[in-house]
């Protein structure tokens, strides 16, 4: 992975190229002001007024050079504001004039992801760019955020030959070893006696694929206990209710939940945050095998509510539900939960908003201001009560999946709502965490989504 550390530094200063600025609502004025020389440069670059806009000035000598670049609001700089610069400027050292980048530090290094582990070298690479800083406290946040991010987007972007449910327990694992905590998994005959939907998922899976739960504790047991929980598919082929070829083309990212909260754990560990954090990732393979398990099965949970299987491609809420309850096991007052759970999230707002499940009014305002500071757009949606009937079994306690197309994230929800501890705080997060097209600091491919909004949600409540 690329050394954060080398695109961010602190501004001493060295030499540098400048990076001005310009408000949007301002740019004809400040175009107006300019030398002709500098006019008939942005007119050749199409400079324009939009955010993003960016051009190469030229100085006095023929290596005098600045960039300038509009932004939405040069008084708030949001995450994105440099992230387009930081892929296309030339190699090289910059800063900009007049304000600190602050969030903006995030994006610059963001952009500059690759995710080459397939891929040959390639000579002709651009060098680095990096940014000059003032603000070391910034500096350091950001570095951290977009290290996990790294990780995260790796994980994601990995093919499901390379990221089984034994490569979750590694990536667990190293993380437990990396910051002193407590590691637990449970598999085999313990899982199949214990977590009756996990294992009934994961069954068909073949050898070194078998279905696990992955748990991570760290930090002082008098401390508020918290649970981090993320969905670990690593491949959804829907089981027997088998997607098709369209619909299984990205299901190696049906463990992105996971990667969110291996992601959110560490942020906690190496910030030190005051809490108790209990990790749990569930992590399986939903494969198709004489062994898979069958619409129509019934599938007693670890909570004892039997489950009957009305659809094998709803898999994910079904883990999800067996992990739910361990974590109340240990009686946490806060849980989030991360899961790629629904097309129908998708359906009802799209790839870029995130859709919130809350069970905590107050909870649900903390994550929505957080996502609105942090330019990471989440929705909540509602826990529509009168839906659960839409769960009802003819033979046993509930089925998973409700017939009919209409609210199937919300069922969803209700499904993982049975499972929650009753006195803790609960969000779930029904997350697609994939950039289908390029954006500035977000390449096509695995993204990180309400990471940053429940990162800070964390550091609010508990002082980190």
């Amino acid at each position: 992975m690329t050394d954060l550390n080398t695109l961010v530094q602190p501004d001493r200063g060295q030499a540098a190229r400048t990076i001005h600025l310009i408000d949007a609502k301002g740019y004809d004025a400040w175009l107006a002001a300019q030398a002709p020389r500098h006019r008939a440069a942005a007119a050749a670059q199409k400079l324009s007024g939009s955010a993003h806009s960016s051009a190469i000035l030229p100085g006095d000598a023929p290596e005098d050079w600045s960039v300038v670049s509009v932004v939405a609001n040069v008084e708030k700089l949001g995450p994105w504001c440099l992230a387009k610069l930081a892929e296309t400027l030339p190699e090289g050292s910059y800063r900009v004039e007049g304000v600190e980048p602050g969030k903006a530090i995030y994006g610059w290094l963001a952009a500059q992801y690759k995710f080459d582990r397939y891929k040959k070298a390639d000579p002709k690479a651009q060098g680095p760019r990096v940014l000059l800083t003032a603000d070391p406290v910034k500096m350091e946040e950001a570095v951290r955020m977009a290290a996990v991010t790294f990780k995260l987007r790796d994980r994601i972007n990995t093919g499901a030959n390379d990221m089984s449910p034994a490569d979750l327990e590694d990536a667990g694992a190293e993380l437990a070893k990396a910051y002193g905590a407590t590691f637990t998994v449970v598999k085999g005959d313990e899982l199949e006696q214990g977590y009756g939907m996990l294992h009934a998922v994961g069954q068909a899976a073949g050898k070194g694929r078998e279905p696990r739960l992955i748990e991570l504790e760290w930090g002082n047991p008098e401390h508020p206990r918290i649970a981090i929980i993320g969905k670990g598919v690593c491949f959804d082929s829907g089981g027997l209710d088998i997607k098709p070829a369209a619909g299984m083309r990205l299901m190696k990212k049906d463990m992105g939940g996971a990667a969110h909260a291996l992601a959110l754990a560490e942020l906690v560990m190496q910030n030190k945050l005051p809490v108790r954090l209990h990790m749990l990732v569930p992590a399986v393979e939903n494969s198709i095998s004489g062994e898979a398990t069958r619409p129509g099965d019934v599938m007693i949970s670890r909570k004892g509510i039997t489950v009957e299987n009305s659809n094998t491609d709803a898999e994910g809420r079904l883990i999800l539900g067996d992990a739910l309850t361990k974590a109340e096991e240990k009686n946490p007052e806060l849980v989030f939960d991360f899961a790629t759970l629904t097309g129908a999230a998708r359906v009802a707002l799209g790839a870029d908003l995130q859709a919130l499940f809350a069970n905590d009014d107050t909870l649900a305002a903390e994550i929505l201001a957080a996502g609105e500071e942090e330019a990471d757009p989440i929705w909540r949606m509602p826990l529509y009560d009168p839906y659960k009937d839409l769960l009802k079994s003819d033979v046993a306690d509930m089925v998973n999946a409700a017939e009919g197309p209409f609210g199937g994230a919300i069922t969803a929800a209700l499904f993982l709502k049975e499972f929650v501890p009753a006195k803790a705080q609960w969000a779930h997060f029904d997350i697609f965490c994939w950039n289908g097209s390029a954006k500035p600091g977000r390449p096509k491919g695995a993204e990180a989504v309400s990471l940053r909004a429940t990162w800070k949600v964390l550091k609010d409540r508990y002082g980190g």
